[in-house]
């Protein structure tokens, strides 16, 4: 069976036993609530389906993921080496600076995941954005797939088929570890730190999940928040805010904040610059952040180095972007047709500031178009995800349809694991209608 018919078993197994699976899905809720799966301090909102993937579409997601990370690696390569190439980007000088500052390691990309709207029935898909330091959300995926044992359509499901879920945490600890080991000033034993701006509480249990599989590796680590490193220039050295010298850092925090806040943490961004510790990953990453990249990508420059093959593959994954202007808003009739096309600012992440033109009338699209234009937005292409069914028992008892979001891992290149969501409405982010629900790997026994 395919992923569309798995989880269309998975529906039927719900329908057949639907006292018991109501039951259980409070039992599912329960669980979700009293768990670290939470968001700013709160519990996440889940459904009850999980999303099932079977061999097949993974080995198939595998290879797109490989083959985008490529693209992706040729990009950073080519800004870091061609000054015209770099123009493209138009970042702050600050800005640009930092990204040119040497890692001391090897991996260009240490950690992404990469999100895309997926075509249960015949796979075809497009691309919504990329994700580098600061992704996040696997622990709410280990404590969903934690909570289907309270699922009776899960239990039912698993006297047809091997399930499993994504290990997120002690891969990545892995990975980390591999990328360390080619820097060219490594150590042993590293004390290893995880840093964020803590008082955005959206990762707190996360990064303590982390912390312990560093620790379980046999590596000291501790979390600390970004604003309390303290730099000493003389001995080029950074330390935490409990006097701990810094040998790497997994980087939580988004290069946009810290550009925003640079004032309040100018210790542990020159300590970066001076390659005083190592960073993991480097500011370079922000190259693959930003939303510019999607037109950049449709840039005969970028054309210049890379096959035909991922030319064509450009072609058929990312959705037609070009810079909001007057000139493009004319060019592509984007006031008489506002539906095609939605707008988001360059440089932001977490769907934050994202308009689509089909869920305002025409003087609202007008008038937001009118403001955005100013703020360095994007336009681009809408595309519509795809709708499967789902249950929130906390709400009813009629399966709806809901758009869907997957969200590839990918550490030092490789995937490792998928990160669901789903929403009522067209734009899946927590600021619009964010539901988190499982990935599972299905694997005929």
């Amino acid at each position: 069976m395919n992923m569309f018919e798995i989880n269309n078993l998975y529906k039927k197994f719900i329908e057949e036993n639907f006292d018991e699976n109501k039951n259980g899905a409070f039992k599912v809720i329960d669980y979700i609530n009293n768990s670290t799966a939470k968001y700013k301090g709160k519990p996440i909102y889940s459904l009850y389906m999980p999303k099932i993937f079977d061999s097949d579409t993974l080995n198939y997601l595998e290879k797109a993921s490989r083959t985008m990370y490529n693209i992706l690696l040729k990009v950073v390569r080519n800004y870091i080496d061609d000054e015209n190439y770099r123009k493209l980007f138009m970042f702050d000088k600050n800005l640009e600076r930092l990204i040119l500052s040497e890692t001391g390691y090897e991996s260009l990309l240490p950690i992404i995941r990469i999100d895309i709207f997926l075509n249960e029935e015949n796979l075809n898909f497009k691309y919504c954005e990329f994700n580098a330091d600061g992704c996040s959300s696997m622990n709410e995926d280990r404590e969903l797939n934690n909570a289907l044992k309270f699922a009776p359509a899960y239990n039912k499901m698993r006297e047809k088929y091997d399930l499993s879920s994504f290990e997120l945490f002690n891969s990545w600890v892995d990975e980390f570890i591999n990328i360390y080991n080619t820097y060219k000033f490594k150590k042993e034993k590293p004390f290893i730190v995880i840093t964020d701006f803590l008082e955005k509480g959206c990762s707190a249990e996360e990064f303590e999940q982390f912390r312990k599989s560093f620790e379980n590796a046999g590596y000291d680590c501790e979390v600390c928040e970004i604003r309390d490193f303290v730099y000493n220039k003389s001995e080029r050295q950074l330390f935490t805010k409990s006097k701990k010298k810094v040998d790497a850092v997994y980087r939580r925090a988004v290069t946009t904040d810290i550009m925003e806040n640079i004032d309040e943490v100018k210790d542990f961004v020159e300590a970066a610059y001076d390659g005083a510790f190592c960073m993991i990953g480097g500011f370079r990453t922000h190259i693959i952040h930003n939303k510019i990249l999607f037109y950049i990508l449709n840039n005969e420059l970028t054309y210049k180095f890379l096959t035909k093959e991922e030319i064509k593959y450009i072609h058929e994954h990312i959705p037609k972007t070009v810079s909001l202007t007057e000139n493009e808003i004319v060019k592509n009739n984007v006031l008489n047709e506002k539906d095609k096309w939605i707008i988001k600012p360059e440089d932001s992440y977490g769907a934050r500031g994202v308009f689509a033109g089909m869920h305002y009338n025409q003087n609202e699209w007008e008038t937001i178009l009118k403001r955005c234009i100013k703020n360095k937005y994007i336009l681009q292409e809408f595309v519509m995800p795809y709708r499967s069914y789902n249950i929130d028992f906390k709400k009813g008892d009629e399966f709806k349809l809901y758009s869907n979001l997957t969200g590839m891992f990918m550490y030092n290149g490789k995937l490792k694991g998928i990160y669901s969501r789903q929403s009522a409405k067209e734009i899946i982010s927590t600021e619009h209608d964010e539901n988190d629900i499982a990935s599972v790997i299905a694997r005929r026994i």
